[in-house]
């Protein structure tokens, strides 16, 4: 895993081999994250990780500048890792919940500036996911949201959605809550 840019960019981390996770390429992640920069300045922000995978769309937000960075994800391996990972670069700001995110959506009344959503893509119920969100109390005025899936979905119909970017195999669907 290698964080792409900011104070921990070009940082590299191994990833243990049995990890379950299907990490955002290198080239998707750059991508959505300039698009991100183009929408809001990271600094000071809070943001969400769901799903967290190997923690790398969480590390790149602590290191682009944001505040505080929650992780959501309930595999140990995938949570053994991003703890290790904090460790390493001694990322006190950034929070990882071991559990369901379905829960963690329902029960969360904490706000975020930025929510960022990377469901496994044979997840049952897979298009709930960006529904459950919007209809979150986590949400604030202006907050964005950022869900990663395949090209077998189609988001645009929903509200607040603002945009459909695709980089390779990975789409993002992005919804704005001021629009």
């Amino acid at each position: 895993m290698r964080i792409i840019r900011g104070k921990y960019g070009r940082r590299r981390f191994d990833v243990p081999g049995n990890i379950s996770a299907r990490p955002t390429t290198d080239f998707a992640r750059e991508n959505i994250f300039n698009v991100l920069e183009n929408l809001v300045d990271f600094e000071g922000l809070s943001a969400l990780d769901l799903f967290g995978g190997t923690g790398a769309i969480s590390f790149e937000f602590l290191s682009r500048g944001c505040e505080e960075v929650t992780t959501v994800e309930k595999a140990p391996v995938q949570v053994n890792f991003i703890r290790k990972v904090k460790e390493m670069l001694n990322a006190q700001n950034l929070t990882l919940v071991k559990g369901d995110v379905f829960r963690f959506i329902d029960s969360c009344e904490k706000k975020f500036d930025i929510i960022f959503a990377d469901p496994p893509y044979d997840l049952p119920n897979f298009a709930e996911v960006p529904e459950r969100i919007l209809a979150s109390k986590m949400l604030k005025d202006d907050t964005i949201v950022v869900i990663e899936h395949s090209k077998n979905y189609d988001f645009s119909a929903l509200p607040h959605f603002t945009q459909h970017r695709i980089y390779g195999s990975v789409n993002f669907s992005i919804f704005r809550m001021d629009e």
